[in-house]
């Protein structure tokens, strides 16, 4: 029997209707649609079926008004899935992937329909289908994972998370969305710690996101709110007195050209240059001393640095250690933010001061000197803790609890591992 064109529009209607009232209520529609004894023959029906929530990519700044109104929806969606019994554990001990047949396909499948990243009416077939693939990439992507559709031992332990832990998770950040949700401005840079991710906002839209490495958890990068105000081509670096104690004399005990190799320089507390090979190194003592690194391919900040006001004396910069970008946990610094394509950000920093386009700022990289360069209109920048938002409906954000700051040590990922 052909659907009438009566039906299809009473369907339609009540679609759109409930596209109005929430998402749950519209996919329950798709469903009372497509279970009709008078749809017809709709063998395409695949898509409405099998896709589930709304894109995971955003332009939406992570502490706009929109993300935590977002995130107080999936703080109640997230209580009705814990009222139910929340979601069962997937047995960890295989690689599941694409063209897999399988037992353990089945939990994996429950798994991903609990949380809206596969849809009910996909099944429960032990086969790891294109459904299955779409549906883990997105839970992936969700939870800040390499979304290769592939269940490794970090998918399996944020696919583990109790249901009622990932409340309490979002609850935790629900609260400090509401502290600082809407409060940045209008032109400013984000860091979002958990996420090891930079945010370029303007008007309301993320114009340009960045991967960072932030601090190492015994190095933690701090809540900072403060404008930039400078940026330093070719910048020197001053090592800090924690990576001098922890590093630098340690590895000239292990090798006395290391200074001289890396072109650090020591100086006097009255700026007299000291020799590295007057200095004893099986003491402390070379801790009273600068430790300054000249400007080069082999600097610690290698082309640039963002500066600001900051009591714990961090900022922002490029890094010769490009590779770092690619890892999954990126907290590998001892407070400050490397800035994957930091050259893209700050041309965008630099947009109001005269004479420092693109290519001005390029070419004073080329010529290797040092050179400060004054922010006209400072723009305010923040490194806030953020591990669990929602950026739209069904679609929740949960990231490693890296300095376990969310009050479960189970959110602690990277630790467990």
């Amino acid at each position: 029997m052909r659907t009438s064109r009566r039906l299809f529009l009473s369907g339609a209607s009540a679609l759109a209707a409930a596209m109005v009232a929430g998402s749950a209520r519209a996919q329950d529609v798709i469903d009372d649609i497509l279970k009709s004894a008078n749809r017809g023959n709709w063998d395409d029906q695949f898509d409405a079926r099998v896709s589930e929530g709304g894109k995971v990519a955003s332009t939406l700044p992570i502490f706009s008004p929109q993300t935590l109104a977002f995130t107080e929806q999936a703080v109640s969606q997230y209580q009705g899935i814990a009222g139910q019994g929340g979601w069962q554990s997937v047995p960890d001990s295989k690689k599941l992937q694409l063209g897999v047949d399988d037992p353990d396909v089945v939990p994996l499948r429950k798994r991903l329909m609990v949380s809206g990243d596969l849809s009910q009416n996909a099944g429960l077939s032990t086969a790891f289908d294109s459904y299955v693939d779409s549906a883990l990439k997105r839970f992936q992507a969700r939870h800040g994972l390499p979304n290769d559709g592939t269940t490794g031992k970090y998918t399996y332990a944020a696919m583990n998370i109790s249901a009622q832990v990932r409340l309490g998770q979002l609850q935790t950040n629900v609260q400090r969305l509401r502290e600082k949700a809407g409060t940045l401005g209008n032109r400013y840079v984000l860091v979002d710690i958990p996420a090891a991710e930079v945010e370029a906002v303007e008007n309301d839209r993320v114009v340009a996101r960045h991967t960072a490495i932030v601090g190492k958890i015994d190095r933690q990068t701090p809540i900072v709110n403060s404008k930039i105000n400078e940026i330093i081509v070719n910048p020197y670096w001053n090592a800090p007195v924690s990576i001098v104690r922890k590093d630098i004399i340690p590895l000239m005990r292990k090798d006395p050209n290391y200074l001289k190799d890396s072109h650090i320089r020591l100086f006097a507390p009255n700026g007299s240059e000291v020799d590295p090979m007057t200095v004893d190194w099986t003491t402390d003592d070379a801790a009273k001393y600068r430790f300054r690194q000249d400007p080069g391919s082999n600097n610690a900040m290698a082309s640039v640095k963002i500066n600001f006001p900051s009591p714990d004396g961090v900022y922002m910069h490029d890094t010769p250690q490009q590779s770092l970008f690619g890892k999954l946990m990126r907290f590998d610094s001892s407070g400050c933010v490397r800035v994957q394509n930091v050259r893209d950000l700050v041309t965008w920093i630099l947009r109001d001061t005269p004479g420092w386009d693109r290519q001005h700022f390029e070419a004073a990289i080329k010529t290797g000197e040092n050179t400060p360069i004054q922010v006209v209109n400072p723009v305010p920048v923040h490194f806030l803790y953020l591990s669990a938002w929602s950026t739209g409906p069904g679609v929740v954000q949960f990231r490693d609890d890296i300095y376990g700051l969310d009050g479960a040590s189970e959110l602690k990922i990277s630790s467990a591992l």
